[in-house]
C-alpha cells in the first residue's frame, strides 16, 4: 500500500477544508492518506507545541502506520508547519519512510526573511517534494531555490502560479487537482525508482 501521512499546519487541524480536500483527492488517486492532530490541537490550544513534542507525535503516527501495513510504502509530509516537522524527522534519519512532501514550506515568518528555518535541510537524505505558491509570504520559490541548492537530497520544487501560502489562487472555491496530480505522480515515480534497490 502506498501511504502519505499528512500533518496539518499551525492554525488548523485535520478537518480543515484544505486537509480534507487533499486527503480525498489523493485517495481518489490510489494513495492512502493518514491525517492526525498534534497534541495542542487535540487539546484545543491555539499555540503549537514545541518541536520535540510535534516530532514525537509524528513518529508515533509513523510507527502505527508501519505496524498496520508492514509491507507498505510510507511518505510523510504536511501543510506549512506539518511539512516542516516532516523535514525535521527526515533530517534526523527517521526509518521506514520513502520521502517527504511539504506543502507551503514555511522558510521564514512573514516579513522576517532573516529568520530562516533551513539549518536542518542539508541533513536530509530522502527525496523531497516542495509545493510552493508563487506568492507565498512565508518564502517565495526564489527565496527557496538557494536554500535547496545546498541540499544533496533529491529535491523537486513545484511552483503553483499566483498561489499564496495556502496554495489558494484568489478568492472563492479552490481546485487543487493540479497539485494533487503532481504529488501522486511524484510519489509513484519515487516508488518505481526505489524498486530495484528494494529487490536486490
Amino acid at each position: 500500500m502506498l501511504r502519505l501521512i499528512l500533518a496539518h499546519g499551525a492554525g488548523a487541524g485535520r478537518t480543515h477544508p484544505f486537509m480534507v480536500a487533499c486527503a480525498r483527492g489523493l485517495t481518489a488517486r490510489g494513495i492512502d492518506v493518514i491525517t492526525f492532530d498534534f497534541p495542542y490541537m487535540q487539546q484545543r490550544r491555539s499555540v503549537p507545541d514545541k518541536a520535540p513534542v510535534l516530532e514525537q507525535c509524528f513518529r508515533e503516527v509513523i510507527d502505527d502506520a508501519r505496524r498496520s501495513d508492514p509491507g507498505g510504502t510510507i511518505f510523510i509530509g504536511g501543510k506549512s508547519m506539518g511539512g516542516r516537522i516532516a523535514t525535521h524527522l527526515a533530517a534526523q534519519g527517521v526509518e521506514g519512510v520513502a520521502g517527504v512532501v511539504a506543502l507551503g514550506y514555511p522558510l521564514h515568518p512573514p516579513g522576517k526573511p532573516g529568520q530562516l528555518r533551513d539549518a536542518h535541510l542539508p541533513d536530509i537524505r530522502l527525496p523531497v517534494l516542495i509545493v510552493q505558491g508563487e506568492r507565498d509570504t512565508f518564502g517565495t520559490p526564489d527565496e527557496l531555490k538557494p536554500v535547496l541548492a545546498r541540499m544533496t537530497a533529491d529535491v523537486v520544487l513545484h511552483v503553483v502560479p499566483r498561489a499564496d501560502h495556502s496554495l489558494a489562487r484568489g478568492r472563492g472555491p479552490q481546485n487543487y487537482d493540479d497539485v494533487l496530480d503532481v504529488i501522486g505522480s511524484w510519489m509513484s515515480t519515487k516508488v518505481r525508482e526505489a524498486a530495484p534497490a528494494n529487490q536486490s
